[in-house]
């Protein structure tokens, strides 16, 4: 893996008597699956939002790609880093699905035709090339995040950042963007969640940020930051119930993180098969 993103002592804040980030060292390898965690109030956003320049360190330095994001533009940062709000309504402006996604790539300059077939590569990514000429304000609420997720594959970015993707969406909702999260991970795009939701964290994350009062004060594995109960009160967060249930259990180490690795273990502590 290279290293995609760094922050070496970043700090940032709206007066010295207000930090927001505090002394933040980080490195984001390429292809990584990050989840960002911590309570209201925590500087998960604030941080996100420096890896694409949209904030700048008030000192300290943030280097995407090698570049730092104080000489660079959030336009020319793009094919690095897109990020996608929370609410898709802070993004979708355009009168048709189509024109929505292919906004990206026109404000790149590309050649038309190279556009058209970023629109198709984009909407076919999210299963959405038959709603090109709907209008997307009428959608539900799944399906406009999917909108602002081609909005921004539409500029072939090496890594998404994604603000609480499954807030507002149903059960049905929540596998189908999650699912498609894990596709573009796959494909070998660096993903960043901000994420309240524990369980989401333990099933598709492979590594953990915890942010309390703008510190980071534990980055590891998921099954490493699950097993520190204590520390992750002091982010106001807990781990997901599979987890407590194991430590509750006794469960030896590593935790189960998933319902069906909890049956199972379960099954194999009581044959005396685990080992």
């Amino acid at each position: 893996m290279t290293d995609h993103i760094v922050f070496d002592q970043v700090h940032y804040g709206y007066s010295p008597e207000q930090p927001v980030l505090k002394n933040i060292n980080l490195t984001i390898q390429q292809g990584e699956f990050i989840a960002l965690i911590g309570g209201n109030g925590s500087g998960k956003t604030t941080l996100a939002k420096h890896c694409n320049g949209l904030y700048k360190p008030v000192s300290g330095t943030v280097r995407v790609g090698g570049r730092d994001t104080k000489t660079c533009s959030v336009a020319e940062l793009v094919s690095q880093v897109a990020y996608c709000y929370q609410n898709p309504d802070h993004q979708i402006f355009q009168s048709t699905v189509g024109e929505e996604v292919a906004f990206g790539p026109r404000n790149m300059g590309l050649p038309a035709d190279e556009v058209e077939a970023r629109v198709s590569e984009a909407l076919q990514a999210v299963g959405l090339d038959q709603l090109r000429e709907e209008e997307p304000y009428f959608a539900s609420k799944g399906t406009r995040q999917k909108i602002a997720v081609a909005s921004i594959l539409a500029m072939k970015p090496q890594a998404i950042i994604l603000d609480e993707p499954t807030t507002g969406l149903d059960h049905r909702g929540v596998e189908e963007m999650m699912s498609l999260i894990r596709k573009l991970h796959r494909d070998g795009h660096t993903i960043l969640v901000i994420t309240h939701d524990m369980r989401l964290v333990a099933e598709y994350a492979g590594r953990v940020l915890v942010l309390s009062q703008g510190e980071i004060i534990c980055d590891d594995s998921v099954q490493a930051v699950f097993a520190k109960p204590d520390l992750l009160a002091k982010a106001q967060v807990e781990p997901p119930a599979v987890c407590r249930f194991g430590m509750s259990a006794g469960l030896a180490r590593p935790l189960p993180l998933t319902l069906s690795a909890l049956k199972d273990r379960l099954a194999k502590e009581q044959k005396g098969t685990y080992r």
